[in-house]
């Protein structure tokens, strides 16, 4: 069996394969409500063979959102609709999964194809917070400096959004620290230049995040996954870098995360990416080297064979999908016919069986 269709066990989950879909924003909600948007765009995935998918940054509260029109799972009446899609996702034999997020300063903007700036407070905007009051660019939100009071609320929140996401039926949690939101911008020493327990040290920047996984495992069972977002890198001078990555890991690992997900970039709009094929493959690649947790890997992954040798390599045991799950929402049943696997279809679709 190739490697790409192994199944994978995180703790009572089975995973039927190695490919997950990458939580994507879709931008379409209204009051953070689910719409027939996300059941049919995750809903087809599912169809497609994914073995584990992940919605899209889920706001944890209001003004943890990255715009006006994200998920949300802040309130019991979101539940509904999110049953209704892990119900159908978990009926195909895929595992649904949920990113908790929190955007801090990137918060109270636009949806991209209005071309992200800030949305003011008259437009449906919001106070934006982090943990210093450092703009994340020009044309964003100045944030407020989270007090002590303001942080605690946050691991609420989380701790509060994880026991909603159980009962809506997901079976994975992701804890969003990367990509520049509010955790990850606790984790820079870019955007927190706080000087209380929260700021200056290595072990202090990372303490919310702790936190928040404290929180989370107090009503999230034992027996499901839970997994934590990263950004290896913020490709900048002076910012979160991959030995910080691999120290904070061999920490999340005693604290019982089960899998990193790792990702780079976002924080600092001066970062310098080089970009190409599997480009954040050497990082997760030497975190599950020195630390010895699963990894995943995410960027720029579009074929089978390519996400097969990653595999083969050891360098990650999940190939998390974005883009290409956007282009192919079918690309695993692809995928094992270029691997020459015989899988499961729909049995709506067999005739189309390759």
């Amino acid at each position: 069996m190739s490697k790409l269709f192994t199944p994978l066990q995180i703790k009572s989950i089975e995973i039927k394969n190695r490919i997950t879909v990458s939580p994507m924003c879709q931008y379409s909600s209204t009051d953070g409500f689910a719409t027939d948007w996300h059941l049919v765009h995750l809903g087809s995935r599912a169809i497609g063979g994914a073995g584990l998918i992940i919605s899209e940054a889920t706001a944890v509260s209001p003004e943890g959102r990255i715009s006006p029109h994200d998920l949300g799972i802040w309130k019991e009446e979101h539940l509904e609709k999110l049953q209704q899609i892990t119900s159908f996702i978990s009926a195909q034999g895929t595992v649904p999964g949920i990113q908790l997020a929190h955007a801090g300063r990137k918060g109270s903007t636009n949806v991209p194809w209005k071309g992200r700036g800030k949305v003011s407070i008259k437009e449906g905007g919001w106070e934006v917070v982090a943990p210093s009051a450092i703009a994340f660019a020009d044309n964003y939100p100045l944030p407020v400096a989270l007090d002590e009071t303001g942080i605690q609320k946050i691991i609420s929140d989380f701790t509060t959004a994880a026991g909603r996401a159980l009962r809506a039926g997901f079976k994975v949690i992701e804890i969003h620290g990367a990509h520049g939101y509010l955790v990850h911008e606790f984790l820079s020493p870019l955007s927190n230049h706080r000087t209380d327990k929260y700021g200056g040290s290595f072990e202090n920047r990372i303490r919310l995040l702790l936190e928040i996984i404290a929180g989370i495992q107090t009503v999230w069972p034992n027996d499901l996954p839970l997994l934590v977002r990263i950004s290896a890198s913020d490709w900048a001078e002076g910012g979160w870098n991959l030995e910080e990555s691999v120290q904070l890991v061999h920490i999340l690992k005693q604290k019982g995360i089960d899998l990193i997900d790792v990702s780079s970039g976002g924080l600092a709009h001066h970062q310098q990416i080089t970009i190409g094929p599997a480009y954040q493959l050497p990082f997760a690649s030497r975190i599950k080297k020195e630390t010895g947790i699963l990894t995943g890997t995410v960027g720029m992954i579009t074929t089978a064979i390519q996400a097969e040798t990653i595999l083969i390599n050891n360098d990650a045991d999940m190939i998390i999908m974005a883009r290409e799950m956007l282009r192919q929402p079918y690309f695993p049943l692809q995928a094992a016919h270029e691997l020459h696997e015989k899988v499961e279809w729909p049995v709506q679709y067999e005739r189309a069986r390759f």
